[in-house]
């Protein structure tokens, strides 16, 4: 902005409102997108594999993959870890 003299003077913000860009835009970036449970989900897709397939891999019930896919149960290290090298992922992706 101009003023006196034609010279540019600073704008000042003193307050600005941010909305970050996942909540004006969720269809590009859905909200469970950044989830352990959507990440588990998506890697074992991505490999082809039922739930049933990823358990007798790992040895974790059946049961506990459906429940960390869908948000109900957490994803420890360790169980992380086992996930990672059955799904060929870093183990990262899921805590």
């Amino acid at each position: 902005m101009e003023g006196e003299g034609g010279k540019i003077r600073p704008v000042l913000f003193e307050s600005v409102d941010f909305i970050p860009w996942r909540d004006v835009l969720p269809e590009v970036y859905p909200p469970q997108a950044d989830k352990p449970g959507q990440a588990l989900k998506g890697a074992r897709a991505k490999e082809g594999l039922t739930q049933r397939a990823l358990a007798d891999l790992t040895g974790l019930p059946q049961r506990h993959i459906s429940e960390m896919e869908t948000g109900r149960r957490p994803i420890g290290k360790q169980t992380a870890r086992s996930l990672a090298q059955a799904l060929k992922v870093d183990y990262r992706v899921f805590l």
